[in-house]
């Protein structure tokens, strides 16, 4: 059957797609092995073929590809783990437990590879799958989120449908507009090279970085680490260091009005366009360390950081927070060694050690940074009360997010209002200090949640939640519409209401094992660990 034949339009088959759809009953996979044990015959209706599924429709696409279609985007849906052919996924309750009590490395491996096979399938056959994953049981999405990473696609993870977000998330993703059968490659002179690439796309496994992106849009980010070549350094008297991108991709453009022409009416108002993007950019080195730290651009080394964390996590957590605490002590202690707080010689004073990068505004934000990622899920799957899947589904969402908006979701923005018109000041601190602040509320952009919290001491005169008309309402639904997922949005009374969600993001209270302090020592007391770690490499 030809894929036009095989496509329903929804105009006039509306009706009878909602009937499909409420056939689907929601079940737990504990409920279908239970009633598998008791022989009940019904349990057939609850089985997930997902991977079987999958795999035909992408080997039928294929037939089509280049012929029907340029690109075909796949939206799957999941109400919990694959169990039944190929693909399924042994997520038993005994399985489940030992991989939640077990040792870090177990957490967070693929159980197979058929979707790593299934998603180069889909790459070659020009389809990019996005995962919707709608459950609050083990699903597994470590070993499916290869599916939609190397195709090009987003994973996205909701406890519930009571407040999940999946219909605007889907709205956002069909408005805006994105680029298929991507291409892109980056060159360097020869001083320098890549050292790894992160993103979601799919290695070319012939040339060395060039990647094949099925789909991406304007929010899509890809993120390069760079490192000397062998006995190589910049200097005055070689070449400056250049950087050439080149992406080659497609896009639907309108064919403008063609009322004018004969036959009009059978033309098609959009037609596909090839094009080839290439950038070159040359870049000015310093042999002055002011310099460069005075160019640091924050928000990109937290980026790096990340992606590197991700990686590193997924072979020994604990290896990797003791690197990232040891990244931040170097960097430290090389900065403290450039303004003479801190001698090779050894003699120094703890007390003397710069651990706020007091002379670099650059700089300033690293020692929060470090903080935060090592209190992230990221680096707490083997903590209690955090789940694995979405840890996975914290790994995609940061990996694909361009640098101030990953900043947002590691290190969240505080604002406070002395009404709902008048903002008062953003906050550096993310302590509970602010409890004994005389602002009257807050906003919190966590990039991912939004909340707004009330002091308890807030006047009563002043409206809950705040009206639709303020500044503060404005503030919200901007950073609504311009985010590429839609945030959760929250509203705390404080002297009603739980501000557990709102306390977790104070995190310069709590520990590196995430129990809160009394008051904002957690990140004091981190700082005088990285001091004397210091000291330690100044010896």
């Amino acid at each position: 059957m030809p894929l036009c034949s095989f496509l329903a339009p929804i105009d006039s088959c509306k009706d009878r797609i909602t009937e499909a759809l409420e056939t689907i009953k929601p079940m737990s996979s504990w409920e279908v092995a239970a009633n598998a044990h008791e022989g009940q015959d019904h349990v057939l209706h609850h089985v997930r073929g997902f991977g079987v599924a999958l795999d035909v429709l992408i080997n039928y696409l294929s037939s089509e590809y280049g012929n029907a279609f340029e690109l075909a985007r796949i939206f799957a849906f999941l109400s919990g783990p694959p169990n039944y052919g190929a693909g399924q996924l042994d997520i038993s309750e005994d399985q489940n437990a030992g991989k939640a009590r077990g040792a870090d490395h177990i957490l967070l491996q693929e159980q197979t590879r058929f979707y790593k096979n299934l998603a180069t399938s889909a790459v070659q056959a020009g389809v990019c799958v996005d995962l919707f994953a709608i459950t609050n049981e083990y699903t597994d999405l470590t070993s499916l989120k290869v599916l939609s990473v190397e195709s090009g696609g987003s994973l996205f993870l909701y406890s519930s449908t009571d407040e999940s977000t999946l219909p605007q998330d889907i709205y956002k993703m069909l408005s805006r507009p994105y680029a298929f059968g991507c291409v892109m490659r980056l060159r360097t002179s020869s001083q320098f090279k890549i050292a790894d690439s992160y993103g979601h796309f799919f290695p070319d496994p012939q040339y060395m970085h060039v990647q094949h992106i099925n789909c991406c849009d304007s929010f899509t980010t890809y993120s390069y680490d760079f490192e000397f070549e062998k006995d190589s350094q910049f200097s005055r008297k070689s070449s400056p260091p250049i950087i050439q991108i080149a992406f080659k991709y497609t896009v639907l453009v309108h064919n403008g009005d063609t009322s004018d022409f004969p036959n009009s009416g059978s033309r098609s108002k959009y037609l596909l366009e090839r094009r080839l993007r290439v950038r070159t950019i040359q870049y000015n080195t310093t042999a002055n360390i002011w310099d460069l730290y005075d160019f640091v651009d924050p928000d990109v080394v937290l980026t790096i950081l990340v992606h590197q964390v991700i990686l590193a996590s997924l072979s020994d957590e604990l290896e990797t927070r003791l690197w990232l605490q040891d990244w931040l002590a170097v960097v430290i202690a090389q900065y403290n060694k450039a303004y003479k707080n801190v001698t090779s010689g050894g003699g120094t004073e703890m007390y003397n050690i710069d651990v706020n990068f007091s002379h670099c505004s650059q700089l300033q934000p690293l020692s929060r940074f470090v903080f935060a990622i090592l209190l992230s899920p990221l680096l707490q799957v083997s903590s209690e009360g955090i789940h694995p899947d979405y840890v996975t589904y914290l790994q995609c969402l940061l990996s694909a997010l361009e640098p101030a908006s990953l900043r947002q979701a590691i290190w969240p923005t505080l604002i406070s209002y002395s009404s709902p018109d008048v903002e008062a000041e953003v906050h550096q601190s993310l302590s509970r200090t602010v409890f004994t602040s005389e602002r009257p509320i807050f906003l919190l952009d966590a990039y991912k949640d939004l909340l707004v919290y009330y002091s308890p001491t807030a006047s009563s005169e002043i409206p809950f939640p705040p009206p639709r008309d303020c500044l503060l309402r404005s503030t919200v639904d901007r950073l609504k519409q311009e985010r590429n997922i839609t945030p959760k949005l929250v509203f705390i009374q404080g002297a009603h209401d739980d501000t557990t969600e709102f306390e977790k993001y104070l995190v310069e209270d709590q520990t590196l094992d995430g129990s809160l302090l009394p008051s904002s020592t957690g990140f004091s007391s981190f700082l005088d660990e990285v001091r004397s770690k210091v000291a330690e490499h100044s010896i």
